[in-house]
C-alpha cells in the first residue's frame, strides 16, 4: 500500500541533512519530536518552498520553478503536477486539520492527516488511509509550538513523539508563499468537491501559479498568496467521467469569475469582513481558469482566465 508518510520523509530526510542549504532551522522538543522551520525565524528560500510543497502533497507530486508572463507582468511561478489527485490534494495537501491545544491554534496539512484521518469524511469519500510509524506535518503558524501540542498531535496520528516532524510554515515567509501558490491543483478539486464532483474520478492534475512578492503585513499577504490562486491560479485535470454535459456544467461553475465578490483582491474582500473567512463568499476559493479533460469521451471543457490587472493591483503595482 502507499505510505504518503513514508514517501514524505524521504524529500523530509534531504532537509534534515542540510537545513542550511535549504534556508531550514531545526529544533527538537524535550518529547524528541522535530520541528523545521521554514520562515518563522528560518530565512527559507525558493527551494524549501518547493520541497514542502512535495511533502504536503505526500511526494506524489512533483514541483518546478519557472518565469510566467502574466499580460506585462512577469513573475516566478510554481508548477505542481499530480497522478494520484484524491490522495495527494485531499489526503494530504488540504489543510483540514485545526489544531487546538490551550491556547494554541493552527492549520495542518500534509501527509500526517492520512494517518489522523481528519476530517474523517474526507478520507471516507476517497477511500485511503496511511498506515506508518512517523508522521509528518506542515502547521500554518506564527509562533513555535510546545510539546503539549506536539504530544496531542502524535497521539492522533498514533506515534510516537520521537517519530513526529512538523514543519513550520509562515504567511509571510518565502518558502510559505511558494508552498500556498502550490496548492493550485488543491484549490481547484476542492472547488470541483464543493460542486458535487466526485475527486476520485480526477486521475492526473497539475497547474501552475504565480508566486507574488512578500509583503512583512500579515492581512496584505494573506490576501496576495489568496490573489495568486483565484486570479492568477490555472489547473487542468484528466478525468472518468460518464457524462459530458454535466462534466461541462460542473467546469463553468468553477471559475473565481463567478463569485459576486469577484474583481476585487482578496485583502479588500477579507477586510471589509474583518477578516472572519465565514462571512465571504465561498466562490471566491477558487482558481482563475480550470481545464478537464475526460478520457472517456476525448472532450476538454476549459472556464475563466487569468485576471492580471487585479494581480497589478495586489502587488501595488501602476
Amino acid at each position: 500500500m502507499l505510505s504518503v508518510n513514508k514517501e514524505a520523509l524521504k524529500i523530509l530526510d534531504d532537509i534534515l541533512k542540510d537545513p542550511e542549504a535549504f534556508g531550514a532551522e531545526i529544533d527538537v522538543l524535550p518529547s524528541g519530536t522535530t520541528l523545521i522551520d521554514t520562515g518563522l525565524d528560518a530565512k527559507g528560500s525558493y527551494r524549501l518552498g518547493l520541497k514542502i510543497t512535495e511533502i504536503a502533497m505526500g511526494e506524489v507530486g512533483a514541483t518546478s520553478l519557472i518565469f510566467a508572463n502574466y499580460g506585462d507582468l512577469t513573475l516566478p511561478t510554481i508548477v505542481v503536477a499530480t497522478s494520484y489527485p484524491s490522495i495527494s490534494l485531499f489526503g494530504c495537501q488540504l489543510a483540514g486539520w485545526k489544531i487546538k491545544v490551550g491556547d494554541y491554534v493552527a492549520d495542518a496539512s500534509g501527509p500526517g492527516r492520512a494517518l489522523s484521518l481528519k476530517p474523517k469524511r474526507v478520507f471516507e469519500k476517497i477511500g485511503y488511509h496511511d498506515e506508518f510509524d512517523s508522521a509528518v506535518l506542515l502547521i500554518e503558524t506564527s509562533k513555535k509550538p510546545m510539546d503539549d501540542v506536539a504530544l496531542e498531535i502524535s497521539k492522533a496520528c498514533n506515534v510516537d513523539p520521537k517519530n513526529l516532524y512538523l514543519l513550520l510554515t509562515s504567511i509571510t515567509s518565502i518558502a510559505g508563499f511558494v508552498q500556498i501558490s502550490g496548492r493550485i491543483v488543491e484549490t481547484a478539486l476542492f472547488r470541483l468537491d464543493y460542486l458535487g464532483f466526485d475527486p476520485t474520478k480526477a486521475l492526473h492534475g497539475a497547474g501552475y501559479a504565480p508566486i507574488m512578492p512578500l509583503h512583512p503585513d500579515w492581512g496584505k499577504a494573506m490576501g496576495r498568496c489568496e490573489d495568486a490562486l483565484t486570479y492568477g491560479g490555472y489547473a487542468h485535470f484528466f478525468v472518468d467521467f460518464e457524462d459530458d454535459e454535466k462534466l461541462k456544467e460542473t467546469v463553468e461553475k468553477v471559475p473565481s469569475s463567478k463569485s459576486k465578490t469577484y474583481g476585487k483582491t482578496c485583502y479588500e474582500i477579507y477586510k471589509e469582513v474583518n477578516f472572519d473567512f465565514t462571512k465571504v463568499d465561498p466562490d471566491i476559493f477558487a482558481p482563475a481558469a480550470v481545464v478537464a479533460s475526460n478520457i472517456r469521451s476525448g472532450r476538454t471543457y476549459m472556464a475563466g482566465k487569468i485576471n492580471t490587472r487585479v494581480l497589478k493591483q495586489s502587488i501595488e503595482m501602476p
